[in-house]
């Protein structure tokens, strides 16, 4: 199976001028995937993270689309949307792969994809919610690190919406991350919708970032950069989850792709700062720092790769402190460090999505048909387990990036994604933290497939309310079956055959972009 490495591509020219490859440009699939998005802005209205007194709707004439028939209609149109996005996403992967796009249309794809949702209500999540409520405490003199924002005796209306699981629960993020929500806080105030369309906005600069490095990325490390914006940029998992969530995962990627490819170029001093600051973001960006000490080691001049490596490991925690502890101080007013027992909040949520605790349940249920026994220490062990593995995954793939370079950013790479696949809770976002550095690689078809399905499935997996559906059996069984048929449509346009039967027209017809009688 050959790769999306484009030969053509090396020494071609300037990065600008990758982002403006001829090409036929795809104005209808593009408008297809817009369409979708502003269904799901309008039915988000209804069937999204609605607030709980909503001045848009309220007890108007329209809120009968947020109960019973509504809601239903509500959820098919917004699933509707989502179809169409996805439908768009693959068809332009079939173009990307075929060579008939380049750059620009993909990127042009994922900016309109993303403008309807830029208004619209929190979609499969409410977590920016929290991120005001945390914002507010700090504002208000409070500590996030020490309870939730139940706590607030002000702004009842960011207070309220927050997620019962999140009202007492401490910050896990980032004191650089409260501090920009403690901003749009004092900008926005109790206006919620004000403070989540606000949200979205400042995350843009984590995407602008992400979109300056991809195509110097590409170029280090071998890949094909249509199919990098594809697969990070374009994907339903940044359209709809980290910009139409919105999360602040995107501001964080935006300084780990920079900060990689700062150390690809030799610029370790900015490599370390930059993932340094991304972590004070979302502490994620931490598992990438030990590699780039490979990385800087790796161009270090001297015949002793030992010394080498001292040296960089030295430096790096040199840098390290002094903007951890600066970035701390400006962000709380003090070396709280407090976040740190934060991270703990999230392994609250157990559900089969994160691997051990799946395992954990399914052993508690076969137990459990004979004898009553409590789930818990199940999922505990499994999680203990799984985690001694990921440490021994996590030292073995730092040890195979003691030669640098990109095989350094790799291993990084697929740390991020053995992270959160393997460390307690998997949220659906969170494998962004590798599919973006991993995008800039080679890919083959197939496995650009598997891409496509994951996609699919890990954005449905979720309620558009943000309440997991893991456990509505029957509504898994039908994501499963999407996802796959999303992922055959990569490779084969209608591979069952549905479209061609409905239209009477050969299955075999040749696909070009625009083509009006194209399926999925």
């Amino acid at each position: 199976m050959a790769t999306t490495i484009d030969d053509a591509q090396p020494n071609a020219g300037s990065l600008d001028r990758q982002f403006l490859t001829p090409s036929r440009f795809p104005y209808r699939t593009i408008a297809m995937g817009t369409v979708g998005s502003a269904l799901l802005m309008l039915a988000a209205l209804g069937a999204g993270g609605i607030l709980i007194r909503d001045p848009v709707i309220g007890h108007g004439p329209l809120s009968w689309i947020r109960y019973g028939h509504g809601r239903a209609l509500a959820n098919a149109l917004l699933y509707s949307g989502f179809g169409l996005v996805v439908w768009a996403w693959v068809r332009l992967g079939r173009y990307a792969l075929a060579g008939r796009i380049g750059s620009k249309p993909i990127l042009i794809a994922a900016l309109c994809w993303m403008a309807p949702l830029i208004v619209s209500p929190p979609l499969f999540t409410r977590d920016v919610f929290s991120y005001l409520g945390q914002g507010a405490q700090l504002l208000y003199g409070l500590d996030p690190y020490a309870n939730g924002p139940a706590e607030l005796p002000v702004l009842p209306n960011v207070v309220q919406n927050v997620h019962p699981l999140w009202q007492t629960t401490p910050a896990p993020y980032g004191p650089l991350f409260l501090l920009i929500s403690k901003g749009i806080v004092a900008i926005t105030q109790d206006h919620m919708i004000a403070g989540v369309i606000l949200t979205r906005l400042v995350l843009l600069v984590g995407l602008g970032m992400t979109l300056w490095a991809l195509p110097r990325l590409v170029k280090h490390l071998g890949g094909k950069l249509p199919v990098a914006l594809w697969v990070a940029v374009a994907s339903p998992m940044m359209v709809i989850h980290l910009f139409g969530g919105p999360h602040n995962d995107l501001m964080m990627l935006g300084f780990l792709t920079i900060g990689m490819l700062a150390a690809l170029e030799r610029k370790h001093v900015i490599a370390v700062v930059l993932v340094t600051i991304g972590m004070l973001i979302k502490p994620t960006a931490a598992v990438a720092l030990p590699f780039m000490v490979w990385m800087w080691a790796a161009d270090m001049r001297g015949p002793s790769k030992t010394k080498n490596f001292f040296k960089a490991g030295a430096a790096a925690v040199g840098l390290f402190l002094p903007v951890f502890v600066v970035g701390t101080w400006v962000s709380l007013g003090s070396l709280n460090l407090g976040w740190w027992s934060g991270l703990k909040a999230p392994q609250l949520i157990t559900n089969w999505l994160n691997f051990p605790s799946g395992i954990g349940e399914a052993v508690y249920n076969l137990v459990h048909i004979f004898a009553t026994v409590q789930p818990s220490p199940f999922v505990t062990v499994a999680r203990a387990i799984a985690m001694v593995g990921l440490v021994v995954f996590g030292i073995r793939q730092w040890w195979l990036a003691r030669g640098g370079g990109k095989e350094a950013v790799y291993r990084a790479a697929i740390t991020l994604l053995a992270v959160a696949i393997l460390m307690p809770p998997t949220l659906p976002w969170y494998l962004t933290w590798g599919f973006v550095l991993i995008s800039a690689f080679p890919w083959e078809r197939r496995n650009l497939s598997a891409i496509v399905a994951i996609s699919v499935f890990v954005t449905l997996v979720y309620y558009p309310t943000g309440e997991q559906a893991l456990y509505d059996w029957w509504f898994i069984a039908i994501v499963v079956v999407v996802s796959l048929y999303a992922a055959a449509s990569l490779l084969r346009p209608d591979p069952l055959g549905l479209v061609a039967a409905w239209r009477k027209k050969p299955k075999d017809e040749e696909f070009l972009p625009d083509a009006p009688a194209k399926p999925l």
